[in-house]
């Protein structure tokens, strides 16, 4: 019996010296929390110089439909977005004037038959004939110009873009209609910085994009570059062709030019490597090296698919973080995936 409870004692002993040192291993044993990251190495790629510019559809050309002298209008047979053909009677006036003038036009012309006739019996002078043919003429004329404009035609074949009167109103400054061609082009006029003034020029090829056709990219043409500045924007002004030929594109309809301006050789790094600093608009791209990482404040350029061009920041062959980089602060150790 004594011998049982020696050997019960010394069991329980070993067992309670057994938990201690398990304890005071578990206790000691360091957990790794260095962080896990992935990394791409990255260099320098050519990357297409591209340039963007906004702008708005304009018609080709703007005709302006208006009398030559004011008068009262009698009917308007189109409105705005109504598209008319070259020819097209657009707008009628009132006529009472051009009757008036009819009159007058017939009794001088009446004058001056009876002054021909008085002349060849010899009971007239060659300068009345003279003065009243000069009177004759100049009613013709007169008559001539006022029935021309008591009817307005469209000189172009396009659509109407503006409409400033009513029937009943009299014609004053402003036109009664403007017409605008948009076939077979149309035309934008964009903004270029004076540092890229240089690098745009007459016949250039251009890429155009438009929020009304997503995913389509239609081609143009530069086809003038002003030479003066814009004292408060300093910018130039260029007008882009665009063929129209199936009229898809309407004045004011927004758009979207790209020019290239050739190509520059820089860093491109994934777009997973880019880190937004919270409260700035700064960007910054952990760089893995000798296992630490830097916190690198770069300079995008042009976004490209799923990357990004580097102007500034990252060197070529350096190693970027694309995942993990939560854990990471600058100069911290990191391990590789």
């Amino acid at each position: 019996m004594r011998h049982s409870s020696i050997a019960l004692a010394w069991a329980a002993a070993l067992t309670l010296t057994g938990c201690s040192k398990s304890e005071e291993k578990n206790t000691h044993e360091e957990v790794d929390e260095t962080p896990i990251v992935e990394v791409a190495r990255v260099h320098k790629q050519d990357v297409e110089n591209k340039q963007s510019y906004t702008a708005n559809v304009e018609a080709f050309n703007e005709n302006n439909i208006s009398p030559a002298s004011p008068n009262r209008i009698k009917s308007i047979r189109v409105d705005v977005g109504d598209h008319v053909r070259r020819g097209q009677t657009l707008v009628t006036l009132d006529r009472s004037q051009a009757t008036q003038l009819k009159v007058n036009m017939d009794q001088v012309e009446r004058e001056y038959n009876r002054a021909v006739q008085l002349l060849k019996i010899g009971s007239g002078t060659q300068a009345q004939v003279d003065q009243l043919k000069a009177q004759l003429d100049a009613q013709r004329a007169q008559y001539g110009n006022v029935i021309e404009n008591t009817s307005l035609t469209s000189p172009v074949s396009g659509v109407v873009t503006a409409r400033n009167y009513d029937p009943g109103d009299v014609t004053g400054q402003l036109p009664v209609l403007t017409v605008g061609q948009i076939s077979p082009n149309v035309k934008v006029v964009i903004n270029i910085t004076e540092t890229d003034r240089t690098k745009v020029a007459k016949g250039q090829k251009v890429e155009v994009e438009f929020d009304a056709f997503p995913g389509e990219t239609f081609q143009g043409t530069i086809s003038r570059v002003y030479p003066q500045v814009d004292p408060t924007t300093r910018t130039f002004q260029a007008e882009v062709v665009i063929p129209n030929p199936s009229e898809k594109f309407f004045p004011g309809m927004f758009a979207r030019v790209s020019l290239s301006h050739g190509t520059n050789l820089n860093v491109v790094v994934p777009d997973r490597a880019v880190v937004k600093q919270t409260g700035s608009g700064n960007r910054y791209v952990y760089v893995y090296k000798n296992g630490q990482v830097s916190y690198n404040k770069v300079e995008l350029g042009q976004r490209i698919g799923t990357a990004y061009e580097v102007l500034q920041g990252v060197n070529d062959g350096d190693s970027v973080v694309i995942s993990g980089q939560s854990r990471l602060a600058d100069g911290v150790a990191a391990k590789l995936k």
